[in-house]
């Protein structure tokens, strides 16, 4: 149970810190800028890496389980709840971050949202429907990859949170203009519910692309990357 109250939170900061970054700062063209948005993603998993990264590995994506679970370094039952919980994670934040944008006097969810994820007239390039599972589906595989990589070894172990939480920054300086970046289903999920109308009419590329994504790297480093795990 420890395990899945710490992807509970893990998720729960993640979408709470990345998505509220986006939305309480005018998003791309607001203070932070994609830059500004992109790090705060990436240290979010990496303070979350370090705070639990020893109870339960930090996954904090239903994505990077599924890639856990293909290349047989969890369980069936674990997964599930894994999800379960990161989904849940992600949804509460989602809530407390609508919360506290309704508790302001200058901003508007309308106008702010919640971090959510889109195509069309809902991406700041108008990206298409296809150009988004394809830019998601990419994303997903290269952070994904990272993630297989850097955890394959003991000897990367102690880097892995800075690496992946870099990495996570990386992907998100390329698609937050494309689809506001997922990579994660869970992380896109609660904005999307709480938002509704065309955000959570959409949430299914985001969260149909990256599980696609993140099972082709899981396959691809099976067969071409892994070395013996140490």
């Amino acid at each position: 149970m420890k395990k899945y109250i710490a992807e509970f939170i893990g998720t729960f900061v993640l979408t709470l810190f990345g998505c509220g970054s986006a939305a309480l700062t005018g998003g791309i063209d607001g203070t932070l800028g994609i830059l500004g948005i992109a790090m705060a993603f990436g240290l979010s998993i990496v303070a979350m890496a370090y705070a639990i990264g020893d109870i339960s590995g930090c996954h904090i994506n239903p994505a990077v389980s599924l890639a856990m679970l293909i290349a047989k370094r969890m369980d069936v039952k674990d997964f599930v709840c894994y999800v379960i919980a990161q989904c849940l994670g992600a949804i509460a934040a989602a809530g407390v971050l609508k919360f506290i944008v309704s508790s302001s006097s200058n901003l508007d969810i309308a106008t702010s949202g919640l971090g959510q994820n889109g195509f069309g007239a809902n991406s700041y390039v108008g990206l298409s429907m296809g150009g988004a599972i394809v830019v998601e589906i990419i994303l997903t595989f290269v952070f994904v990859m990272t993630i297989l990589g850097v955890t394959a070894k003991a000897k990367t172990a102690q880097v892995a949170g800075i690496v992946i939480g870099l990495c996570l920054a990386f992907v998100h300086i390329l698609g937050i203009a494309l689809t506001g970046t997922s990579v994660n289903p869970a992380r896109s999920l609660g904005p999307a519910l709480f938002v509704g109308g065309e955000a959570l009419s959409q949430v299914w590329v985001f969260i149909v692309a990256p599980l696609v994504g993140a099972a082709i790297a899981a396959v691809v480093y099976g067969a071409v990357c892994k070395t013996e795990e140490a």
